[in-house]
Formats: structure tokens, sequence, C-alpha cells
């Protein structure tokens, strides 16, 4: 079956596993509505569809410092226990009706404690929020299973203080670290205490790279700091002169030949200025060479868009095909921070056939 022939539903059937999507960026327009008018916190419009809207504009400008600046809104209706356990639910609702069927949120404590929760206190009102949402999703027939990334602020002092936070949580649903925030001018080896205080405890860990910053910021995250996976990374085709040829350089030849998934986000890639187009983004000529790329949302509410639509781009714009969207499923699956059995029970009776019997 080629590419332009797999229809909207059948795509929003397929099983899906998205691995780089932000909490703060996910929230439904209603529901950012709804809270802010509990908190009292002004917004730019109070009409969900114009909220939506607005956010997809201000979030398109092509600058990451502005993209960035965009969450102001949802982190002010997120200082709370109320609007986290709602966002969370709703976030792992929002994941089972667009076929996911395993995730990893992410999200920074840090930026949640203005109302007088503590780090403790956020971490746990979350897990209670994507707990419900986990159950009412089985309950309805569309299980989704989701972990949770704690992310440190790399323009901030305070990663190796969530770095700890991430240990204390591992069995409770925590499932690694990631360090976000503008990439530029702020490297990730300014928190290598965390980095190493993590791999000391067995801790995996991904690393926003390549997305702002070139291939400097890819080689520190992995060669210095010990990423297991990397954030966006659409900037290692600079290590590949002739795309077409796929003469890699030494470190884009690291990153496939070990195995590094890459969390890409076509979407996200085109508002902040990263990739010019769906059908020019690097991720498919990346996968044509053997890179393990995984397509993932980013931020849903800010981006405008689903895994669904994401794979719809790709199929209609890139001439992805069905086999291409199972084999970056797998790729994020195996590459997921979860056991290996699980990670292979997943794939072998939930992915496979579920991609079998969707068409």
């Amino acid at each position: 079956m080629t590419a332009p022939r797999i229809d909207t539903e059948t795509l929003r059937r397929l099983p899906k596993a998205v691995l780089h999507d932000h909490l703060d960026g996910a929230l439904r327009p209603a529901t950012l509505v709804e809270l802010a008018d509990a908190v009292g916190h002004t917004l730019p419009t109070t009409d969900p569809g114009e909220l939506a809207a607005w956010y997809v504009e201000a979030a398109g400008s092509g600058d990451l410092v502005r993209y960035i600046a965009t969450f102001e809104h949802t982190l002010a209706v997120m200082q709370h226990r109320e609007g986290l356990l709602r966002t969370a639910e709703e976030y792992v609702l929002d994941l089972a009706a667009d076929g996911v069927v395993y995730g990893e949120v992410r999200y920074a404590p840090e930026l949640m404690t203005k109302g007088g929760l503590t780090l403790s206190e956020v971490v746990e009102a979350v897990q209670e929020g994507l707990a419900a949402g986990m159950a009412k999703a089985a309950a309805a027939g569309t299980p989704v299973r989701v972990g949770t990334l704690l992310c440190g602020m790399r323009m901030f002092d305070r990663t190796r203080e969530i770095a700890d936070l991430v240990v204390a949580f591992r069995d409770a649903g925590v499932v690694g670290f990631d360090i976000a925030g503008a990439e530029d001018g702020f490297p990730a080896a300014d928190h290598l205490d965390a980095f190493e205080y993590l791999r000391r405890e067995n801790v995996p860990f991904t690393i926003h790279a390549g997305e702002a910053h070139g291939l400097p910021s890819i080689h520190q995250a992995l060669q210095v700091c010990g990423a297991q996976r990397i954030g966006h990374g659409v900037r290692i085709t600079d290590d590949i002169p002739d795309l077409a040829a796929g003469k890699l350089g030494r470190l884009a030849g690291w990153v496939r030949d070990r195995r590094i998934a890459l969390e890409m986000c076509p979407t996200s890639n085109l508002q902040t200025g990263a990739a010019t187009s769906i059908a020019e983004h690097p991720v498919t000529a990346l996968k044509d060479l053997g890179f393990r790329v995984t397509v993932n949302t980013d931020n849903r509410l800010v981006s405008g868009t689903t895994m669904t639509r994401e794979m719809s781009l790709l199929v209609e714009q890139a001439g992805w095909t069905v086999e291409d969207l199972r084999t970056v499923t797998v790729n994020a699956v195996k590459s997921a921070f979860l056991p290996f059995d699980e990670r292979g029970a997943l794939i072998r009776d939930v992915v496979l056939p579920g991609y079998a019997s969707a068409l």
C-alpha cells in the first residue's frame, strides 16, 4: 500500500508511540480558558478556537525564544494541584483518542511551584492525574501507558535537584530525565553533575540538542553528558554534507551505528525554523539512511497537532508509506525508557498486530 492511499481514520487507528511531548504544551484550549478564569490569569482571548489559532500563529514565528515564551499562559494555570490533576488526566485521554499506545510526557517541576507546591507535590499531583487518565482510557477500551520525564531547565541551576527527584520517583511512574529550555548559549555540559549522578544511579536521560544549535550541541549531549537519546537532533544533517549520497561524518555515523534515537518533531521544527518544510524535513532522509528516527508532537497545543496529524503530513507531503510509519513506531518503542522485556512485549503484542489489523 502506498502512503497517499492511507486515509485519516486509518492513520488514527494505527498504534503510535510518542517520546517527545511536553505536558505544558499540550493543554486543551477550552481547559486553558476555564483554568485561567479560575486563577484570574488573562489570556490573549477567551474563545477556545481563537486561542488555539493564536498559539499556532505565535509559535510559528521561526524564533525558538518566542516559541518558548508561549508557555507563559499554560504554566500560569499549572501552579496548583487542581490544574495539574486535570491537565495530566486530559493529556492521557487525548493520547488514547489519538491511537497512542505508549507515551512519555515531560515537564519541568521547578516551573510549577509558584502556587506554593513543593517539587515533590508537583510530581505527585501529575502522577495522580496521569494514573486517573490511564485508568479511564483502559476502561474505555483504549489503553495507553504513559511514563514521565522530569526536565531540568538548562538556563537555571536546579538540574541536580531535579535529578534527585527523578531517582526518588523512579518507582512511581517517572522513567527518565531531560534537560530543556533555550539551547543556544546554555550548554548541557554546565549541568554535568546531574548527568553523572543519573548515570551512577542507572537512570536514563535524553537531552534537547541539535535544534537551535548545531553539531557541537549534539556531540556534547552524547560524548560529554552521556545522553541515551537526542531531543530533536535535526542538525545532525550538518555532519552529512550530501544526504542523497549518504556519506556520514564521524558523529553522524556514531549516532546511526549505535542506534541513538532522534526524537524528531516535524511541525515544531517548522515553527522554530529548524526545518523549512515537511517535504524537505530531514526525518525522511535520515529514516532512509537507517537512523533510528522517531516522530513526535513536541507540543500539541502550541503546534496545533497530534500524532495522527504528524503522520498524515509525512504521508501526504513526504511520501511515507505505512511501512515507514510502522518502522518509526517500532523505533520509538525500542528506545522507550522501559525495561527490555516490556518494550518487546509492547511491540509484539500491540504495535505489530495493530498495524496488521488496521490495514
